[in-house]
């Protein structure tokens, strides 16, 4: 069957919309710092113009990181390619009874963001960001940039912000916070009497794996509604309702479009169960946290020919090209930039610490989990599995620009002909300081505020795709985010500190 033209697909969109009787349309997208945001359309409104002149939905000045008040009208434009029609159970608040609320059909697209007046694509646009970077990519002659994000996250019972959640902005009266999880040592609500230890979760079978059957829905959902195939799901090391869900890999744009929605369905069935699904890095103290590990590779296409530029068959350490290896020159030449943007939150370095799976310093090798860089090996002679994979990135991230700024550091070390260090073929965590040293392995940063600065002093490679003045305010906005969590008293510090 032949592919539709994008006026077939349009018309055959607003036909579904009539047919399906959809009441509403929700136009998503994400701000600079990857929270989804949304609004809700009367389903009469999208008409053939409103994917060529967009809809004027938006106050820029109220999405943080957009726009200044005296220049804030912006427009919405639909992507037909994205459109899907919604399961009943989104949306709904499962805080009121199942009485009071109304089920309503609705569809979703994700949209496009672009000035007022003028209709130009927004620079600080998380989308247009990735299709920026994917058309740089294609101009230095690579035709295809496909990544594979594997996403973790906890599903919890309960997080209690006490006494208030206010209380956690002026903490002089007291605050703290409590995790419920069935699955917990320290739950006192286990009724099956299945317990998962501490650092004990990876790969249990149900009854002690209690949230099989919801990742189950997770990915039957995804497939059934958008299209996304998931290949595996499994609980991860984390006690208390830890898990992973990996999808089929895809270019930059449409698989960072995935996982956007895969976060949202996961939050949509975590509260249909009466549960909370949570995608920070390191919510736990004693535990592992939540990587979004991110597999990255670059074709070449010829006459229907497709052509991995990171395989080479003649390489008996990894079956790693020369290319690649000047990839992963580019990311660790711009590491602690990049992890300003992949790591952005003050909680994804309570993830970066020794002890807990988690890369600390910069290392590659292949089948080593210890390393930042990973070369998965499973198989020899396999040019379509040949990848590089790193394991930095959290779950915080936006994933737009993420995966744009690890793509443009990568095309950074290919044009420098950056060569990384030799691979390091041991446990990584248990090297000593000095022999980490004479191997040459450098550090990552330890705290948001450092990988700021070095963005600051580091985005020459970037600002092909990034605005200046997006950097700039990406920059202000996370160095005020540091001093706001750093510059509050813990209870930890008390403990410490208290009879000094």
């Amino acid at each position: 069957m032949m592919s539709k033209t994008p006026q077939e697909n349009i018309t055959h969109i607003i036909e579904t919309i009539k047919n399906e009787e959809i009441e509403w349309v929700r136009l998503q997208f994400c701000d600079p710092f990857g929270i989804l945001q949304q609004i809700s359309v009367d389903a009469n409104d999208i008409t053939e113009e409103s994917f060529s002149q967009g809809m004027p939905r938006l106050d820029g000045s109220s999405i943080k990181g957009f726009k200044e008040i005296y220049d804030s009208d912006m427009l919405l434009t639909p992507d037909p390619s994205t459109f899907a029609v919604l399961p009943e159970f989104f949306d709904m608040d499962y805080r009121e009874k199942d009485t009071t609320n109304y089920k309503t059909k609705a569809a979703r697209f994700f949209v496009n963001i672009n000035e007022g007046y003028t209709g130009k694509r927004y620079s600080r646009d998380s989308r247009y960001i990735a299709e920026k970077a994917s058309e740089v990519a294609k101009n230095e002659g690579f035709d295809k940039c496909y990544f594979g994000p594997e996403v973790e996250f906890f599903i919890f019972d309960k997080i209690v912000l006490g006494p208030t959640p206010m209380s956690t902005i002026n903490w002089s009266g007291g605050t703290g916070y409590s995790i419920e999880s069935r699955e917990a040592p320290w739950s006192t609500d286990n009724a099956s009497g299945y317990i998962i230890p501490v650092k004990g979760g990876y790969y249990p079978a149900p009854p002690a794996d209690s949230l099989n059957c919801a990742r189950d829905e997770i990915g039957s959902t995804l497939n059934k509604y958008f299209g996304i195939r998931v290949e595996a799901h499994h609980h991860e090391v984390a006690t208390a309702g830890q898990g992973e869900i990996q999808m089929e890999f895809d270019e930059l744009l449409p698989i960072a479009d995935n996982v956007i929605t895969l976060k949202k369905t996961t939050k949509e069935i975590a509260v249909k169960r009466g549960r909370i699904a949570n995608f920070m890095p390191k919510p736990l103290e004693v535990d592992n946290g939540s990587a979004m590990h991110i597999s990255q590779s670059l074709w070449k296409e010829k006459n229907g020919e497709k052509t991995n530029i990171f395989y080479d068959q003649n390489d008996e350490y990894a079956e790693l090209s020369q290319v690649a290896l000047y990839y992963i020159g580019g990311l660790f030449e711009h590491a602690s930039s990049l992890c300003a943007i992949t790591n952005p939150t003050t909680n994804s370095y309570r993830r970066l610490v020794p002890g807990f799976e988690a890369p600390t310093n910069l290392a590659w090798s292949r089948s080593n989990r210890s390393a930042c860089i990973r070369i998965p090996s499973h198989h020899k002679n396999m040019e379509v599995r040949k990848r590089i994979e790193s394991r930095i990135p959290d779950p915080s991230a936006n994933i737009y620009l993420a995966q744009s700024a690890m793509l443009l550091a990568g095309l950074d070390g290919i044009k420098k002909k950056i060569q990384p260090p030799d691979s390091v073929d041991m446990n990584i965590y248990k090297l000593s300081e000095m022999k980490k040293k004479e191997l040459g392995i450098k550090k990552l940063p330890v705290a948001l505020r450092d990988a700021i600065e070095a963005l600051e002093c580091d985005s020459e490679y970037l600002e092909s795709v990034f605005a200046k003045d997006f950097l700039e305010t990406y920059c202000e906005i996370k160095k005020h985010e540091h001093i706001s969590v750093f510059s509050l008293p813990s209870p930890r510090e008390f403990y410490l500190y208290s009879n000094v």
